[in-house]
């Protein structure tokens, strides 16, 4: 990802502003309040500790600057959470395994519960709670695609 990446910005002409660089999520290669925005998506599934994750994001962040992630998330509404289920288990690993193969069959299977998991070990409130604890303000989220999505952001205080 990070080849193609780097082919991308060079065609782009922005070698100049941008560099890609690997690191981990949990521990930064960044000196704090680096940044004027930090963005990430499905992220805070894949670590071991989701609030320990969102106060090194937030450390790299400059005062004033913004905070903000995508990832997927369950619906609320009960007969879209139904749906969502259903698509997540029985639909998206069978699309996986016609169009992509059996790695695709195992990526549909594991999606769904995954992200039910998570939300159950953290529900939306516990989430914003460790944004706000991670030194956050306006915290704010948006669920999009008929709930299956969801957008978070915050803004880091100006001292």
């Amino acid at each position: 990802m990070l080849a193609r990446g780097r082919q991308r910005v060079s065609s782009a002409g922005l070698s100049d502003r941008i560099t890609l660089q690997a690191g981990r999520a949990e521990d930064l290669p960044f000196a704090s309040e680096s940044f004027d925005a930090v963005t990430f998506t499905y992220l805070l599934r894949y670590v071991p500790d989701p609030a320990a994750t969102l106060a090194e994001l937030a450390r790299v962040v400059r005062p004033g600057g913004t905070l903000a992630c995508l990832d997927f998330f369950v619906p609320r509404n009960v007969a879209l959470r139904a749906s969502w289920w259903m698509y997540t288990r029985a639909a998206l690993p069978v699309a996986g395994l016609a169009l992509g193969g059996s790695e695709w069959w195992r990526v549909g299977r594991f999606l769904g519960p995954n992200i039910s998991n998570f939300y159950a070990a953290w529900p939306l409130p516990r989430i914003v709670g460790a944004w706000s604890a991670a030194g956050m303000i306006d915290v704010d989220h948006r669920a999009m695609s008929l709930g299956g999505g969801l957008v978070m952001w915050g803004k880091k205080p100006i001292a």
